[in-house]
């Protein structure tokens, strides 16, 4: 059982951090502003995640194409 608890751990942290962990922080702090925004003001913060992952994109593939 301690097996397949390891092995699921493992698995979610590569699926969730991946090969940047930075990518995986900025979508986390998105989804925190999106919260607040939504939540403590009167605006709609619906457009903030596809504009974060609009721009995190193009960094990412850029952060990776520099490693190699």
């Amino acid at each position: 059982m301690t097996g397949r608890i390891r092995a699921f751990g493992a698995f979610a942290y590569d699926f969730v951090i991946g090969d940047d962990w930075w990518v995986a922080a900025a979508v986390v702090a998105g989804l925190a502003l999106t919260y607040l925004l939504a939540h403590a003001t009167t605006v709609a913060a619906w457009w903030l995640i596809p504009v974060l992952l609009a721009g995190l994109l193009p960094v990412s593939l850029w952060r990776a194409v520099r490693k190699h």
